[in-house]
């Protein structure tokens, strides 16, 4: 255990279904550490498993959940954005008492999805839809299509993403014209 993320399993609704979860994933082998404010436990340096909680629920992450068999049809995937990450949740004590076999086979399961050295296949920028607004901007100026190509594939992505999100093409509109200036100066949507 990492007196790091001890705090975590002192607070909130969820701490008696929390600390049995550690349990569960410690006596896999996996080293305990503190990522992204929650107990993240890791093989050789590698995130293997997250332990976080919601209001409705907690949640075992696993990293590469999607290579996964998922015998047990335990594995969700949080949005349709997600690409490689699945949870596993409970919503009581009982339920990850009742599963701890489960949950142990699908750890080890993940470790050795680690050991071979597996990949989950991301989607590339291309496979992304350029929202009607942004594309006749980057018809328009060239100077804007040359910067947005020269972007990191990353920061394309989350432009992309961000635009798409927006229901209306008014606020695509509005999304795209507000970031021009960032994209043009080399920028991410974040940066």
């Amino acid at each position: 255990m990492n007196p790091k993320t001890d705090f975590y399993f002192s607070k909130g609704k969820w701490q008696e279904e929390i600390k049995l979860l550690r349990t569960i994933v410690l006596d896999c082998g996996l080293t305990e550490e503190l990522k992204w404010g929650c107990p993240c436990y890791v093989f050789e340096g590698r995130n293997i498993v997250l332990i976080h909680v919601f209001k409705e629920y907690c949640a075992l992450l696993v990293f590469k959940g999607a290579l996964l068999q998922d015998p047990a049809g335990i594995l969700i995937q949080q949005t349709e954005n997600v690409q490689s990450a699945r949870q596993i949740r409970f919503t009581g004590i009982k339920e990850i008492k009742d599963r701890a076999a489960v949950i142990k086979s699908y750890i080890y399961e993940a470790i050795e999805v680690e050991r071979a050295g597996l990949k989950v296949p991301l989607k590339k920028t291309k496979d992304y839809a350029v929202p009607e607004e942004f594309q006749q901007k980057l018809d328009r100026q060239p100077a804007l299509k040359k910067a947005f190509t020269a972007l990191t594939p990353g920061r394309q992505r989350a432009y992309l993403f961000y635009f798409s999100q927006a229901k209306q093409s008014k606020t695509r509109a509005a999304r795209v014209e507000k970031y021009i200036p960032n994209i043009l100066a080399g920028k991410g949507p974040e940066d």
